[in-house]
């Protein structure tokens, strides 16, 4: 009997040791979530020329698309078209949406000479352009 009850007593101190082991695998699986860098990112908004077609603004879209694969400062990009019903877009169609770690990085791209070849394919047929540069997540 004094055998049973030690093998029980043994079985039990085995499973409560098993428990934690358990309860530690769990905290260490938790996620440590970081607070959110700043970012900073770079609007442009373009308005084309009436006589631009639609070969010639989708040449535009190619290459801008194209930069983020170029210039490794560039850490995201979006662009799109407008589809706003308010009609405060005064002509601006497309939304061309950057984002930098620093403002080293943007300082790279601005002159880069893909940028600049870029801005050869789009000025034959920019109206207009807006830039916005703001930082994301700022306090």
């Amino acid at each position: 009997m004094k055998n049973l009850l030690l093998v029980f007593l043994a079985f039990g101190l085995l499973s409560s040791c098993t428990e934690t082991v358990e309860e530690e695998k769990v905290v260490e699986k938790e996620v440590v979530q970081e607070a959110p860098t700043k970012q900073l990112r770079h609007v442009v908004l373009f308005k084309f020329k009436e006589s631009s077609t639609e070969a010639d603004i989708q040449s535009v879209e190619a290459a801008f698309s194209a930069l983020p694969g170029k210039i490794p400062e560039i850490k995201g990009y979006e662009w799109g078209t407008n589809n706003s019903p308010e009609g405060l877009d005064k002509g601006f169609t497309h939304c061309f949406f950057l984002t930098f770690d620093s403002e080293e990085d943007r300082a790279v791209y601005l002159p880069h000479p893909d940028h600049k070849a870029f801005g050869d394919v789009l000025k034959p047929h920019l109206e207009d352009v807006l830039v916005l540069d703001y930082w994301a997540g700022e306090e």
